[in-house]
């Protein structure tokens, strides 16, 4: 389904769509997007200056002695929306592209490079930050403000006094980016014959040893300090988490024979905007019959047909924090014996796996007690991946697996199987932040139990308004 006709068809009267909001839910413009307020002229920065100065104050506390140099992205090279690094984001909060951050680890110095101010591209594009905005040190916190074209002189300067220099060499993600895919991807870029780029940050490492630096690798304190999330991002992790599950409901309750996966991913994506998220996180899953197989689908083109399950993996993305939740449905609205067979195994292995998560606790411990649940009930073999992985800033987001759990620590349990044979794949997906005495579960109102769901389906859904196409 076109997104322009769904978005007629939603703003029609004759097809409301189901209103699961609580009463206090937030809106982009009442503050659950800070993105949002930017869109509507107020400048911001991510979650606030007093976040970001913390952030940068403990990593330099980490590193003890030296310079840090954090690049932001440069702008884009299509019509697409930029998005910031997540790394500069994450000690900035600044989405502005072409930007640049020094800072000394004992003195605390933090210098700040911003482009020359644009109007002309202002007019074309919107505001973006430049180094002559008033409100940078009052917003950002930044007193120290320069021209980014003085960046590479003011390097070689600070190389004098000091030269080692920390980078992270952690590869560049933005928008639906994971480090589990960008890794590879510069690998084989770099090793292909016919092209052989290397990657950004291996560039950065060539050119500041041309300046006299001596440059060290930060990307190992930088996944600890974004291991264990602050409040702050918990807060925005939960946001994204409410507009994920909003949205999966109306999918849920959408549900029919005959329409296509691309449909559900449609009102999908208009509904975990309405709900204050920024945008997808990440490509959505929406495997129908034999496709509800497929771990990491992508096609959207299939007819749901009678009798089959439906299976979507969708996460929104916002205030760069990315939420990842699966469920699994009949297509008819009513399980068969074989289907809640297998869904009730996923359901008691995901159940199992929540059930140990507290501190001190591994995710060895979680992935055992899930494969424990599906082996007893004869289901060994029907196992494709692991059921544990962080969610943050990046939809597999940094972490260390091996480490005991911590309150603040954030990341999904997912079991699920999958028999080809018959066309059945079942996942079910929470996110989870550990606290003080267990976890919490981010994901929790969209439901699990079967009978829940087979209610939720039994309600009129937007695309069953709206009839077949």
């Amino acid at each position: 389904m076109p997104l322009l006709s769904l978005l007629l068809a939603l703003n029609s009267a004759s097809i409301p769509l189901a209103d699961t909001r609580a009463p206090d839910a937030k809106r982009p413009d009442d503050g659950a997007s800070n993105m949002a307020r930017a869109a509507n002229g107020a400048p911001y920065c991510g979650l606030g200056k007093a976040f970001h100065a913390g952030r940068r104050a403990e990593l330099r506390k980490q590193l003890k002695k030296g310079w840090v140099l954090v690049r932001g992205l440069p702008d884009t090279r299509d019509y697409t929306a930029f998005r910031q690094d997540k790394v500069f984001w994450y000690l900035t909060g600044i989405e502005t592209p072409n930007v640049a951050l020094l800072m000394n680890c004992e003195s605390g110095e933090e210098i700040l490079f911003l482009p020359r101010p644009d109007k002309r591209n202002e007019s074309w594009e919107g505001e973006k930050w430049d180094s002559r905005d008033a409100w940078v040190a009052e917003l950002a916190g930044f007193t120290d403000v320069r021209e980014n074209d003085t960046l590479v002189a003011v390097v070689k300067e600070s190389v004098a006094r000091e030269k080692r220099v920390w980078i992270s060499m952690h590869p560049t993600v933005d928008i639906s980016g994971a480090v589990d895919r960008a890794w590879p991807f510069d690998s084989a870029q770099a090793k292909d014959p016919l092209d052989g780029r290397t990657s950004r940050e291996k560039v950065l490492k060539e050119q500041l040893e041309k300046l006299g630096a001596e440059p060290k690798d930060m990307a190992g304190e930088l996944s600890e300090l974004r291991r264990i999330k602050q409040p702050e991002e918990v807060d925005a992790l939960r946001r994204s988490c409410r507009a994920g599950a909003i949205a999966m409901m109306e999918a849920i309750r959408s549900t029919q024979a005959g329409i296509y996966e691309g449909d559900l991913g449609a009102l999908m994506s208009f509904v975990q905007q309405r709900e204050g998220a920024d945008g997808p996180g990440y490509q959505p899953i929406t495997g129908s019959g034999p496709n509800s197989c497929v771990l990491h689908y992508s096609g959207q083109h299939r007819r749901l047909g009678a009798g089959e399950m439906m299976l979507i993996d969708f996460g929104p993305e916002l205030d760069h924090y990315v939420t990842d939740i699966t469920r699994s449905w009949p297509v008819d609205g009513k399980f068969t014996a074989r289907q809640l067979e297998m869904y009730e195994a996923v359901r008691a292995s995901q159940e199992a796996g929540i059930a140990v998560i507290k501190p001190g606790a591994k995710l060895r411990d979680v992935e055992k007690a899930c494969a424990e649940v599906l082996a007893a009930r004869g289901f060994k073999n029907f196992t494709k991946h692991g059921v544990s992985h962080f969610v943050g800033l990046e939809v597999h987001d940094v972490g260390d697996f091996g480490k005991p759990l911590e309150p603040g620590v954030t990341f999904v349990v997912e079991p699920g199987l999958y028999d080809e044979e018959t066309g059945i794949g079942i996942r079910i997906e929470d996110v989870v932040v550990v606290t003080e005495t267990g976890c919490d579960v981010l994901t929790r109102e969209c439901p699990r139990d079967p009978g829940e769901v087979e209610r939720l389906m039994a309600e009129t859904g937007v695309l069953e308004r709206m009839g077949a196409r």
